[in-house]
């Protein structure tokens, strides 16, 4: 068994297509996010993937859309999304495929 702590990972993701990762893959991207209220990521899409969010816990707002703890929320290619933490947020965040260089912001 091999062990490893998600603060060692970059921003969350610890399954994907870069560095470092504890399973490599080019298929898909996971990552567990934990946001302090307030924080905001700008609004941006990607043009291959499909990312799939899951508010764990906490309060956020997607594309002007209040999501609450137990919401999942599916992007397509080309949907343009922010995300700003109303509260302190917990998200698992799968995207696929992992395609380097596919978060354009807007």
């Amino acid at each position: 068994m091999k062990v490893e702590h998600l603060d060692n990972m970059v921003k969350g993701w610890f399954v994907g297509d870069f560095n470092p990762v504890v399973f490599p893959s080019k298929d898909i991207e996971v990552a567990v996010k934990s946001y302090k209220a307030g924080d905001y990521e700008a609004p941006h899409y990607h043009k291959v993937a499909t990312e799939i969010t899951v508010i764990v816990s906490g309060e956020a707002l997607m594309a002007n859309r209040n999501c609450k703890a137990g919401d999942i929320l599916t992007l397509e290619p080309g949907f343009i999304t922010d995300f700003k933490a109303i509260t302190d947020v917990v998200t698992v965040v799968v995207k696929s495929p992992s395609a380097k260089d596919d978060k354009y912001v807007v």
